[in-house]
């Protein structure tokens, strides 16, 4: 009874806030400290001073599991892994290796050092998987916001993983969460500056990028999203499928741009079905090694 009092008022408490505060991350993490799960903070992949990591790793271990890279949105300008500690203990509590890593935050830098710095976490990461019980062949990349527009660009753009002497055959998929793909003109005066000078504006864009040979990606899109508009989503998709690329894409029809990193949260999991649609997905790739083109799109309610 207890337990229930105790999820009904945190759901509550969600419901009023819905948003990315700070109590709101308080919140979704509390449950986090309880699980089946090891984790190691603040691993140093880079020279930076935020070029940290932190590991979660399923504590049972049969074995090597594959790998999820996740990198958190907040517009480029803010957040810290250590508020998405709820979705490495929910990456982990399905059996995957979770990382999370830190990257450079606007002003202290610009584009595209925030994705230079995910492809160098990537190359610690392959260079380190086994340590953790990763599987080196199974590396997925998965972002939401603008953390989605840095996995894109880091998947899609070979440039960036061939700067830390790797390419991105190294990523057996990447999954984006309500991801800005295809964003100019710049919704926010700052973004000109972060993404600047205007010659360089259309290297921001990740819809710039598709190729035949990328990745296979999940792209997951809430229809009631506001912050980042679904046509970013759909705009991508079709690009891929225009080139032959892989790609799948599914959209939730009530879900709002909070709702698809609030559903690794213990007190809204599966609400959109995100985990499931991740799980389907890393498990097609894991018995399907071959990048085949192919393109599906699907709406949940």
């Amino acid at each position: 009874m207890r337990y229930w009092r105790l999820k009904s008022l945190l759901i509550l408490v969600l419901t009023l806030l819905d948003g990315c505060s700070q109590l709101t991350f308080l919140v979704a993490n509390t449950p986090a400290a309880f699980g089946n799960y090891s984790r190691v903070k603040n691993i140093l992949y880079a020279t930076q001073p935020r070029n940290t990591l932190d590991v979660y790793a399923p504590e049972a271990k049969h074995e090597y599991a594959p790998i999820v890279i996740f990198v958190h949105g907040g517009g480029w300008d803010n957040g810290d892994k250590s508020q998405y500690k709820f979705v490495g203990v929910a990456l982990a509590e399905q059996g995957y290796v979770a990382v999370l890593p830190n990257y450079g935050l606007y002003p202290q830098v610009k584009s595209p050092t925030f994705i230079q710095d995910i492809a160098a976490a990537v190359a610690f990461v392959h260079k380190h998987a086994t340590e953790w019980g990763g599987d080196v062949n199974r590396i997925y990349l998965m972002g939401h916001s603008a953390g989605a527009q840095i996995v894109m660009m880091v998947a899609l753009d070979k440039e960036y993983l061939q700067q830390v002497g790797g390419n991105t055959a190294w990523l057996r998929g990447v999954i984006g969460l309500a991801g800005p793909y295809d964003f100019l003109p710049f919704t926010y005066p700052y973004m000109n500056d972060l993404f600047g000078p205007p010659d360089r504006y259309a290297d921001s864009q990740p819809i710039n990028y598709v190729r035949a040979d990328a990745p296979p990606l999940l792209l997951l899109q809430g229809l009631q999203d506001h912050t980042v508009a679904p046509t970013n989503t759909r705009r991508l998709s079709d690009a891929m499928i225009a080139v032959g690329g892989k790609v799948q894409s599914e959209y939730f029809e009530n879900a709002a741009h909070s709702d698809l990193i609030a559903a690794f949260s213990f007190v809204r999991k599966h609400k959109p079905p995100v985990i499931a649609e991740i799980n389907k997905f890393i498990a097609t790739e894991n018995t399907n090694p071959a990048r085949n083109s192919q393109a599906a799109v699907k709406r949940v309610q």
